[in-house]
C-alpha cells in the first residue's frame, strides 16, 4: 500500500508543477498537459480523409487479441474483435471494436468501441457502448458508455501518431462519466508477456479523476496494441496477451 501512496503522491507531483507538456513534441491536437483540462479542438471530418494507420493501435478488421490474468484473485479472460462494421460519429467513419471479459469463465462485461486514425495517425476514440452483467447473464449497469458529439460528449485521442516520453492527453471526456487520461513515459522498450517477446514497446501510465487513486500501467507492442495492462495503484487488475488471430 505504501509503494502506491509513493507512486500516487509522484504522479500528482509531476503534474502539479507541469512537467508534462502536452504541447510538446509529439503532442496530438487535444492534449492535456495535466488532468483538469478538456481537448482544444473541435473534430473536423476534413481530418480523418487519408487516415494513416497507427502500429501501436492498430485496426485492421478480423484482428482479434486475447488477454488473460486476474483481478481479486479470479481469472480474467478478454477478448478483443476489430470489426468490419464502421459507424458515423461526427462526420467521420469509425471502426468498430468489440470487447468482451469474462470472470472465471463468466460473462462480465461487453463493450463496442468506435476508433478513428486521423491524417496524421492520431487514433481518435468517438465512444463506447458498455454493459456489466450479473451471474444470470443479465446487465445491471451501462454507466461510462458515451458518444462524441451527444450530451457534451468529446472525443479524445487513445494514442499519439508517434508516441513518445512527456506525450499526455484526454482519452475521453464526458464530464461525471467517462474521463480517462493517458501518459505516455517510455518507448522502445522490451516486454516479455505469454504472447511472446516484443520489442519497441511504449509504456504509458492511464488513470481517471473519477477515480483518483487508480493508476493503471499499459504496455503497447507494434502491430499488436496492448500487449499488457496492470494496476499499479487501487487494484489489482492484470492482463497479459496471449494470443492474436486475423480472420
Amino acid at each position: 500500500m505504501k509503494k502506491r501512496t509513493n507512486l500516487m503522491a509522484a504522479l500528482v507531483a509531476i503534474f502539479g508543477i507541469g512537467l508534462i507538456a502536452g504541447s510538446g513534441p509529439g503532442a496530438p491536437a487535444g492534449a492535456a498537459p495535466h488532468p483538469g483540462v478538456a481537448p482544444a479542438a473541435a473534430v473536423d471530418p476534413a481530418d480523418f480523409t487519408t487516415p494513416i494507420p497507427n502500429p501501436y493501435f492498430p485496426l485492421e478488421p478480423g484482428t482479434v487479441s486475447f488477454l488473460r490474468g486476474s483481478e481479486d484473485g479470479k481469472r480474467l479472460l478478454n477478448r478483443t474483435t476489430v470489426t468490419p462494421w464502421r459507424k458515423v460519429i461526427q462526420g467521420v467513419r469509425t471502426t468498430v471494436v468489440n470487447d468482451v471479459l469474462y470472470e472465471g469463465g463468466v460473462l462480465r462485461e461487453k463493450t463496442t468501441d468506435w476508433y478513428a486514425p486521423d491524417n496524421a495517425g492520431n487514433v481518435w476514440y468517438f465512444g463506447e457502448a458498455t454493459a456489466v452483467y450479473n451471474n444470470k447473464g443479465q446487465v445491471v449497469d451501462t454507466e461510462g458508455s458515451w458518444q462524441a458529439g451527444v450530451d457534451g460528449a468529446v472525443a479524445g485521442i487513445i494514442m499519439p501518431a508517434n508516441p513518445g516520453p512527456t506525450d499526455a492527453y484526454r482519452q475521453e471526456l464526458y464530464k461525471g462519466h467517462a474521463e480517462d487520461q493517458g501518459w505516455i513515459v517510455a518507448r522502445h522498450q522490451v516486454a516479455d508477456v505469454p504472447y511472446g517477446k516484443v520489442d519497441q514497446v511504449v509504456r504509458s501510465y492511464e488513470w481517471t479523476r473519477l477515480e483518483p487513486g487508480v493508476v493503471s500501467l499499459k504496455l503497447y507492442g507494434p502491430g499488436l496494441g496492448i500487449i499488457r495492462e496492470k494496476d499499479v495503484a487501487g487494484g489489482t487488475e492484470l492482463l497479459e496477451l496471449i494470443k492474436v488471430e486475423h480472420h
